[in-house]
């Protein structure tokens, strides 16, 4: 149910920067045929700038219109806001919870179990940790996601750390049923081929058939065909991250003809240098 390629929903919003429930819904058609599953309300989803009444509303709404399981965005830096949350999506329907790690203020390694092992006990649905230190200033190590994986609901993991030494060491600590999913589009290979289940993806917004192919491939043992991919995304995957997440990958469905609208402030449209070479990107790959 959790692995594969995931995206990362974006938020699209109209002219007055409220929700586009109706772009969401184009979205996931556009997307439904190629990918597996879908997470809504994570950090391409803009959830730092919803309300928490708007994080629960799109949450509800994507399991509402998806034919796919549903992976929603939650987590806190607050324990206490973390749980209200994953428990708001639990009963949004939801087939599982994505936790971001504490933010800002950086728990030590206890703290980080106590964190995950209360939401854990709050909930009845499956939890995936996400681990993105370069946002949050907070990694999660090995040890740390070796005691977690010991509780029944903490399945998965979702690293993008960039680190894949500390990928590594996950996989090797952890059961074999334990899911990890890159969290970076440019190491979706590398985790495959080291022992991980798929991605929850950025780039998958923009080209889920490519992305199904790549995973498709490596599955199907065509390692060759996956590598090939690979190298015809890798610009891709740089053009979507030439400025903060997710200005240039909501640009990119705006250039597609795909619901999107502005980010939320304080994150600002892309400039129109970086516009263009996005473009030549997306042209180069026939996406527009």
């Amino acid at each position: 149910m959790f692995e594969g390629v995931i995206p990362a929903l974006i938020t699209p919003f109209d002219n007055e920067l409220k929700v586009d429930f109706r772009g969401i819904e184009k979205n996931i058609e556009f997307l439904e045929k190629h990918v597996d599953a879908f997470v809504p309300a994570g950090t391409t989803g803009e959830a730092a700038t919803l309300s928490y009444q708007e994080h629960i509303e799109v949450v509800k709404y994507v399991v509402e219109v998806s034919k796919l399981p549903v992976i929603g965005g939650a987590g806190s830096n607050s324990t206490r806001e973390a749980v209200f949350l994953a428990k708001e999506v639990e009963k949004a329907g939801a087939n599982a919870a994505m936790l971001v790690t504490p933010y800002y203020n950086k728990p030590n390694p206890e703290g980080l179990f106590i964190h995950y092992k209360t939401v854990a006990e709050a909930i009845s649905i499956p939890i995936i940790i996400y681990n993105v230190p370069s946002r949050t200033a907070c990694n999660i190590s090995p040890d740390v996601v070796e005691k977690l994986a010991e509780i029944d609901n903490i399945i998965g993991i979702k690293e993008a750390s960039g680190n894949l030494k500390q990928v590594c060491e996950i996989i090797r600590r952890t059961p074999d049923n334990f899911i990890v999913l890159s969290g970076d589009d440019f190491l979706t290979l590398p985790i495959l081929c080291l022992g991980g289940n798929g991605v929850i993806s950025v780039a998958a917004n923009v080209a889920p058939e490519l992305m199904k192919e790549l995973y498709s491939a490596y599955k199907d043992g065509n390692l060759n065909k996956a590598k090939e991919i690979h190298y015809k995304l890798l610009p891709l995957y740089s053009a979507l991250f030439i400025d903060t997440n997710p200005i240039p990958v909501k640009k990119a469905l705006e250039l597609m003809g795909m619901p999107a609208g502005k980010p939320r402030p304080p994150l600002v449209e892309l400039s129109k240098d970086k516009t263009e070479k996005l473009k030549e990107v997306l042209k180069s790959l026939g996406l527009i």
